[in-house]
């Protein structure tokens, strides 16, 4: 169909656009369009067609005041093209007759939104693999440890990152707020030398990372052989982008990515790596809280109870001591005069009367060991009084690091009582030498090193083939410590001793350094959250050294 002659000039003004234009009838019938609408994919030019003639129609309702051009609103829609790869908005308004009553034709323009659709696509995805993120059932996570927290945590980040942010290799890095030393959470693909690396939050001499978590601004490396500030990361890495994880105007951490392409980062990756690491942030922040809260409701608990057994408890004290008492005056007294009938006792109240004095101050000691909350180990008493030698650990030389001086004695009585070997480190400096020492061939069995070691050590025999000279058998470590983390004395025990068994033991499940996480990627024997109970220890030292 010709175009009439009042849009002749129109048209060539249109045919300079580069937007689409095309000009169709009320059936949908396209007749004229731009050369700009003509490239388009036929798809495409199809969809657009019954676009125009469904909005021809809503035009031609009565239902529109008098349906004439000034009262039909413009309409628009969103085609796509048969693959999806593309997509268009079309923009779609009446075309009326000379007298302004009857509508002839609808003009249609057309603008590619190809990317922006594909940019809000991929921000609907991540908001919604953030919301899944987040997502963390209380009641489901409450019952976990850290260490299956963070691995809940791992591998929703993993999938998502590599879905779709089609990131493979990336590392967390959380900053310590005592020593500003960026503590690596997890990571996926970085090799071993990569993940020890040592970065602290500062601008200069700590790599990208440290730059980011110092400045709390994202940072795209386009090649990582001419970026002064680049470090060691994944094997062949050509470029990185790095981004901080943020919880209000707080550095939390760093989200850093690699890749073997160079410049594989742009703009549009650092978008949508931040709007991810928002979530990643938030993710971590609530784990934290709900330890945080799970510590908290431990101690207000048995403090609680404490305090409502303590008057009970104290009023059977009391009677307890009066009816000792009353006992002693009624008996009969050596070399007295007998004036008058004694009752004759049995032996067994006055040892009933001892016992249940026994008790309460037992019940009195276990409720305070509760109420310390990681501060102890339950149990420690009686285990330690019925030990006996235990053929699996007799001869075993076991390293026991904690900076609490009451759990590392607790331990080494433990240990001992069943014929163990034990050293014993109040922190993580001097288990890390006295590791050193011991391959060096300078340990020494059974000894203390910077703490007392009060009560005396049983002479055993031990087992041919175990307790070998120059090494450890297990080492049982605090995961939070002053200078040393849990993880730091696996890696080097591990170095070292290779396969060596570790346990590592935290208070409430509170791991703040994920040594967890870390060290059960690389062979930890177990974690054992404080407080627990004696026999737990020694079943769980059991299989440690089974599994050797």
């Amino acid at each position: 169909m010709p175009v009439p002659d009042s849009l002749a000039i129109p048209a060539l003004v249109l045919e300079s656009l580069s937007e689409g234009v095309c000009l169709c009838d009320i059936e949908g019938q396209i007749v004229w369009s731009n050369t700009a609408f003509k490239q388009l994919d036929p798809t495409a030019t199809s969809n657009i067609a019954a676009a125009c003639r469904q909005a021809a129609r809503s035009f031609l309702d009565p239902a529109v005041v008098g349906g004439g051009a000034g009262a039909a609103p413009r309409t628009r829609y969103d085609i796509g093209t048969q693959d999806e790869a593309r997509w268009f908005e079309a923009s779609i308004s009446p075309v009326c007759g000379p007298s302004g009553a009857k509508l002839v034709h609808v003009a249609a323009v057309i603008n590619d939104v190809s990317a922006a659709r594909r940019i809000q696509s991929k921000m609907d995805a991540i908001d919604r693999a953030g919301t899944e993120l987040v997502r963390l059932d209380a009641d489901t996570i409450r019952k976990m440890n850290t260490a299956e927290r963070l691995r809940v945590l791992e591998q929703k980040i993993i999938k998502f990152a590599h879905d779709l942010l089609h990131f493979d290799h990336f590392a967390i890095r959380l900053v310590d707020e005592k020593t500003s030393k960026l503590e690596l959470v997890m990571s996926c693909g970085l090799p071993q030398e990569a993940m020890e690396v040592e970065l602290y939050a500062r601008r200069e001499g700590n790599g990208i990372s440290g730059f980011v978590a110092a400045t709390g601004r994202s940072y795209i490396c386009t090649d990582a052989a001419t970026d002064p500030r680049y470090v060691l990361g994944i094997v062949a890495a050509r470029s990185s982008i790095t981004i901080p994880l943020r919880m209000s105007d707080k550095v939390i951490g760093v989200f850093n990515i690699e890749s073997t392409q160079l410049g594989a980062f742009n703009e549009e990756d650092r978008q949508f790596g931040e709007m991810f690491a928002t979530y990643i942030a938030l993710a971590l922040h609530i784990l934290d809280l709900l330890v945080v809260e799970r510590s908290t409701t431990g101690k207000a608990v048995t403090g609680t109870v404490e305090g409502e057994l303590s008057e009970p408890l104290e009023d059977i004290a009391v009677v307890s001591a009066r009816l000792k008492t009353a006992l002693a005056a009624i008996a009969p007294v050596p070399g007295a005069p007998n004036t008058a009938p004694v009752p004759v006792l049995d032996p067994s109240i006055s040892r009933f009367v001892e016992r249940i004095i026994a008790d309460v101050d037992s019940i009195k000691r276990r409720m305070k060991d509760v109420a310390a909350g990681p501060a102890t180990i339950l149990g420690a008493e009686k285990s330690i009084a019925e030990a006996a030698l235990d053929p699996a650990l007799v001869g075993r030389h076991v390293l026991v690091a904690d900076d609490d001086q009451r759990i590392r004695q607790i331990i080494r009585d433990v240990l001992r009582g069943r014929g163990a070997e034990v050293t014993v480190c109040e922190n993580g400096t001097q288990a890390i030498e006295a590791i050193a020492r011991m391959v060096a061939g300078k340990g020494s069995a059974s000894s203390a090193v910077g703490s007392s070691a009060p009560g005396q050590e049983r002479q055993i025999e031990a087992t041919p083939g175990i307790g070998q000279p120059g090494k450890f058998d297990l080492i049982v470590s605090d995961i939070k410590m002053p200078d040393q983390t849990g993880y730091e004395i696996f890696a080097a025990a591990r170095k070292v001793m290779a396969g060596i068994p570790v346990i590592l033991m935290t208070g409430f499940g509170y791991d703040p350094h994920h040594s967890i996480v870390r060290a059960s990627q690389e062979g930890l024997s177990c974690v054992l959250f404080k407080p627990f109970q004696a026999e737990r220890l020694i079943e769980e030292v059991h299989k440690a050294l089974l599994k050797k």
